[in-house]
């Protein structure tokens, strides 16, 4: 009978390691593309497998082996007996694998294949490939966020505010383009770096989003999605330590993380800010995270948007408390933010500031002109924020109008659970 802790399992193996193991995979093959299909294949064999005969030993190495033996078997079929198929059968074959058959130990062969030295390049390389040029900027973020990120096509198209039919395009057309361009599957040379690196980093702070505030689901925090993006942030901060807004991006994340103990109760409720435990913060991801801004500050060439964001969160990270954080200081902080990146999102984050340092019906019209302008129509956010600002100016019933959008249009069961509360409130 099969066991549905199998199905788990192999859920969440995937969850943390899909990126590694396609990346694995995209190094092998040298095909980006043949390389996903190679692990979804893999993955479907876990399903099948896993919950009947047991999880192995090492869940990623079995998951790479096969990936690695579908591409045998293809090859084989394609009659492709070129330098290709002899380098992957001499791999095979040290792994303890024969051409074409069973994993002979699955977990032995995924310690011989499962290189640890190697995974931060591979996962690195699979970031810059699906971020190439070639791609469109919308291309590179639904890819990545797929291949790199292990975001389904609904969880990406919530975190890019676009319909889920847009995203699986994307990634479809991504993929065709690659292949075509014959993009080879590498980190690129330093002097080829800077017009992908934007891109990069791009990529992993929307990663490190959906980790922190997931869109959907039960749970607030996808612990999982932002230790990647943190990793991610890292291992590029070693790879480029003269670009600044790499670390004021690993400022970012760092300084963000710092609350996530905090930022739930006992039974995985949110906490907001206000009420948040600050002796629960983590005080040495604090100290990373403002290290990371120094040095980006120490480049000497102003602060880029990543670097803004990552000052932002230093205040609320020295603040003793919400009210004697230094609102002012992030009310500018925003203004200049907007500035050299326009977003409907940071304005609505400069409306909350400005609440705080002069009152809501100073932040009102802020909210109102996004509002009329339409461009978060799509999120909970703007009806979240209006409903409050509205509350605190003693307007009730347009206020309860607005939350009861707001848990409409809410996709996270906590954070929905979170509105309903202060619509309750209301009453």
């Amino acid at each position: 009978m099969a066991d549905p802790s199998g199905r788990e399992a192999v859920a969440a193996v995937w969850r943390i390691e899909s990126a590694r193991i396609v990346g694995a995979l995209a190094r092998y093959t040298g095909d980006f593309a043949l390389a996903e299909d190679l692990a979804q294949e893999a993955l479907a064999e876990a399903l099948v497998t896993w919950p009947r005969d047991g999880v192995p030993r090492s869940p990623a190495g079995w998951l790479l082996t096969v990936g690695r033996r579908r591409a045998i078997d293809g090859f084989r079929r394609r009659s492709a007996l070129d330098d290709r198929y002899a380098a992957l059968a001499r791999h095979l074959g040290e792994g303890g694998v024969a051409a074409g058959g069973e994993p002979a130990d699955p977990a032995r062969d995924g310690d011989v294949l499962w290189d640890p030295d190697q995974i931060d390049d591979d996962v690195l390389a699979l970031m810059f490939v699906a971020c190439h040029p070639v791609l469109s900027r919308e291309a590179r973020l639904a890819l990545t966020l797929r291949v790199v990120g292990g975001l389904t096509s609904d969880e990406i198209a919530r975190a890019l505010l676009v319909p889920t039919a847009t995203v699986q395009a994307r990634i479809t057309r991504a993929k065709k383009t690659l292949a075509a361009a014959r993009v080879p599957f590498q980190v690129p040379p330093a002097g080829e770096r800077a017009g992908q690196l934007g891109s990069v980093l791009g990529v992993i702070y929307l990663i490190f989003t959906e980790g922190s505030s997931a869109s959907s689901g039960g749970d607030l925090i996808r612990f999982d999605l932002a230790g990647e993006a943190l990793r991610l942030a890292r291992v590029l901060g070693r790879l480029v330590p003269g670009e600044p807004e790499v670390h004021g991006l690993l400022a970012l994340l760092e300084l963000t993380a710092a609350r996530f103990p905090a930022r739930t109760g006992p039974d995985g409720e949110p906490v907001l800010l206000e009420h948040q435990d600050r002796r629960r913060w983590d005080r040495a991801a604090i100290r990373r995270g403002r290290a990371a801004l120094a040095r980006a500050e120490k480049a000497g060439r102003g602060l880029g948007a990543y670097g803004l964001q990552a000052a932002i969160a230093e205040c609320h990270a020295v603040a003793p408390s919400v009210d004697e954080t230094n609102w002012e200081r992030v009310v500018l902080i925003y203004e200049t933010l907007g500035r050299l990146a326009p977003s409907p999102v940071v304005d609505l984050n400069r409306a909350v500031a400005v609440s705080m340092a002069h009152g809501p019906s100073a932040a009102l019209p802020i909210v109102d002109d996004l509002a009329a302008a339409g461009e978060l129509a799509a999120s909970h956010l703007l009806p979240g924020v209006r409903g409050e600002l509205l509350a605190r100016l003693g307007r009730t019933g347009e206020a309860r109008v607005e939350l009861k959008r707001a848990v409409e249009l809410c996709g996270n069961e906590r954070e929905r659970a979170l509105l309903e509360g202060k619509l309750a409130d209301l009453a």
